[in-house]
């Protein structure tokens, strides 16, 4: 009975045995199922998601064909850059055109595997993903130039999950569809290489005025190196990081067996082109002046131009350095902005600075801002008085006076009594100036201004002759520039030439039509009695050694100081003052401004 009993409970203990494996058969195949059907529909949104991307690419031959906006090249009266806008490209140059140290040099640098992967290296890939890891940031790239190729082709450098994963589906197709050296002429003619220049050939005639032919192993290096960081390594931003740059690429070629150590110390002592300085500097404002004005004379376009200007780099650089270090200087006194124009004699633009900071505001206060001129206006005054029959030795009375209720003052509070009208516009004398000019046909003040070049409105009123009124500072430069030549007109410019890339003129400015508008008599006379201001006047400071003329200027409440004079070769236009039009403390015409024309005339 007991072996009976003991038989039946294993008996028992074996079916449930039994049970249990079977149940726990069916939950690993309910589990294998369950797997199954999790990755069967991860495959299928994969599938799904790279369908996506695919179907979503963009037209091949629409973004091989892309059209781009026109590259604008300002150049200098020198033949250096003043600045491009839009995008420099230039003619397709193929991979095998090129040294074969050139093409080993951006291999080298970019992609050394270019030739044996399929359009991804998953060593590059993997690696630059561990230090990415390991930083904790992004610090390394691990595209193929195919890929790169696939990214400025057809994509957006937009970082996400499809542009990617795109990139990588144009990856192959390029492999697929292309030969590695067609790759490699795709992205040697589309790849940026900074200062807005797209293509190793444009690159290799900005920076150093040959054809990607014919560089020399230094220059293939500075181009390699350029594609790292094309704004920082090209020699236009600093030669000297280029250079640094350029020995990294050379070690590396010597390390990928391309080049030898003896090859990579001869390439270091080769130059870099001509020498030469490579752009103008601060001369943004002028720049933006010159392109806003070109379609003026050709209309619009769709190729690359050269635009020949009348611009000095001397002069320009000069100019802008004079403000900044002068508004530097004097913090203290509450004056933050400033504007120059220099003009020859014929009008031509040869220097401009639109403002203290371009990188802080793009408004150019030389051409777009309005300002009182104060006291600068007063040639104006006397130039029709002499036109009156007056005389610089005539007496004008400076003594008090009102008109209506206007009670103006002179700027020391005094009164002088009778005076020359030489003596009064020397010394800047308000009473004497208001005296005079309510014995002149106002209507010939203005229309004389008119006609030298004031381009803002003039109301008649009392006040006019004091410059109450608002003047562009472009404007002040244009109407000194009639008194400075003798009494001709002029118009300021800065185009001489324009052509397209390829050298064909489109433009060409000719000789001006000497058109004068003011007697030579009175000129000299007025002339004269500017140099007095110099001489003797309110004008001392702006004193420079030889000929020179002009006039101070201050609006009420220090709001705007300004000198406007000429030598015997240029005319210059300085201003002071605040945007917001808030008064400065102790600078008037006589001080800052006359100082900073002196340092330009010098």
């Amino acid at each position: 009975m007991a072996s009976t009993d003991w038989q039946g409970l294993v008996a028992k203990a074996q079916k449930k045995v039994k049970r249990t494996k079977k149940r726990e058969s069916k939950q690993r195949l309910k589990n294998r199922r369950r797997l199954l059907k999790f990755f069967g529909a991860l495959v299928i949104t994969l599938l799904t998601y790279l369908a996506y991307c695919f179907l979503t690419l963009p037209d091949m031959e629409e973004a091989v064909n892309r059209t781009r906006q026109p590259s604008t090249s300002i150049i200098a009266e020198n033949g250096n850059d003043v600045q491009t806008f839009g995008t420099i490209y230039s003619e397709v140059v193929r991979s095998e055109e090129l040294p074969q140290y050139v093409i080993d040099a951006i291999v080298s640098t970019e992609d050394r595997r270019f030739y044996s992967h399929f359009g991804f290296d998953i060593i590059s890939f993997t690696r630059a993903m561990i230090a990415n890891l390991f930083a904790g940031r992004y610090v390394q790239g691990g595209s193929t130039i195919t890929q790169q190729v696939a990214k400025n082709l057809f994509l957006t450098s937009q970082k996400s999950i499809k542009r990617k994963t795109q990139e990588l589906l144009l990856a192959f197709w390029l492999e697929y569809k292309f030969s590695k050296e067609q790759i490699l002429t795709l992205y040697l003619n589309r790849v940026y290489l900074g200062a807005g220049t797209y293509g190793i050939e444009a690159a290799s005639q900005k920076y150093f005025q040959k054809s990607s032919r014919d560089l020399n192993l230094l220059e293939a290096a500075v181009i390699a190196g350029m594609l790292k960081a094309p704004s920082r390594y090209n020699p236009v931003a600093s030669k000297q990081r280029a250079l640094d740059r350029a020995a990294v690429v050379l070690q590396v070629m010597v390390e990928n067996q391309t080049i030898s150590k003896e090859d990579k110390d001869a390439a270091l002592q080769l130059s870099l082109g001509p020498e030469r300085s490579y752009k103008v500097e601060n001369a943004n404002y002028f720049a933006d002046w010159v392109y806003n004005e070109v379609n003026d004379y050709i209309g619009e376009r769709d190729n690359d131009i050269y635009v020949m200007t009348t611009l000095d780099q001397d002069l320009q650089e000069k100019a802008a350095q004079a403000l900044q270090d002068t508004l530097a200087r004097n913090k203290d006194r509450n004056v933050t902005q400033g504007a120059i124009v220099v003009l020859d004699y014929s009008g031509a633009v040869k220097a401009m600075v639109g403002g203290a900071d371009y990188s802080k505001s793009q408004f150019n206060r030389a051409t777009q801002a309005l300002r009182q001129p104060g006291s600068a206006f007063k040639p104006f005054v006397y130039l029709t008085a002499l036109q009156q029959g007056w005389e610089p030795d005539d007496k004008i009375m400076d003594v008090p006076l009102s008109i209506g209720k206007w009670k103006p003052e002179n700027a020391d509070k005094k009164y002088y009594g009778e005076v020359t009208l030489e003596y009064a516009l020397a010394k800047s004398l308000n009473l004497a100036t208001i005296n005079l000019a309510e014995q002149l046909p106002k209507n010939k003040i203005i229309k004389n201004a008119k006609r030298m070049g004031i381009t803002t409105s003039i109301i008649n009123t009392p006040s006019l002759t004091l410059g109450s009124f608002e003047v562009k500072v472009i404007d002040m430069a244009t109407a000194y520039t009639t008194i400075a030549n003798g009494g001709f007109a002029v118009w300021p410019h800065a185009i001489k030439e324009i052509y397209t890339r390829d050298g064909y003129q489109l433009y060409q400015r000719g000789i001006d039509d000497e058109n004068r508008i003011l007697s030579k008599r009175d000129v000299k006379k007025l002339t004269d009695m500017l140099e007095k201001v110099i001489d003797y006047g309110t004008g001392r400071r702006a004193a420079i050694g030889r000929f020179a003329a002009g006039k101070t200027g201050t609006s009420q409440d220090n709001r705007d100081a300004w000198f406007v004079g000429f030598t015997d070769d240029y005319v210059a236009a300085v201003w002071l003052g605040n945007d917001d039009d808030t008064p400065m403390k102790r600078v008037s015409g006589s001080n800052l401004p006359a100082e900073i024309w002196k340092k330009i005339m010098q």
